[in-house]
């Protein structure tokens, strides 16, 4: 809930549920606003079935560190020569 002028004004809700068989998605939810229009704004993200994202690839056994012998921006000027 964000209070602006000791106003109501938004509420920010944060929840995961199931759409049905027939696709709908029924909402029903107690809020603490004053009855009258409001605007919704809803953004659909699917959720993987064992509910966790996997990465697509670990790329944890290429990473390592380079021990650097000499000068890196002399080389690079020399391999940029090259060309």
């Amino acid at each position: 809930m964000i209070l602006l002028s000791n106003k109501l004004a938004m509420e920010v809700l944060k929840l995961t549920t199931t759409i049905d068989e027939s696709g709908y998605l029924n909402l029903n939810i107690p809020t603490q606003l004053a009855a009258g229009e409001v605007n919704i704004v809803v953004v659909l993200n699917p959720v993987a079935s064992d509910g966790k994202r996997k990465p697509s690839y670990d790329f944890s056994d290429l990473v390592g560190q380079l021990t650097w012998q000499g000068n890196a921006v002399a080389m690079q000027r020399t391999l940029r020569d090259e060309w």
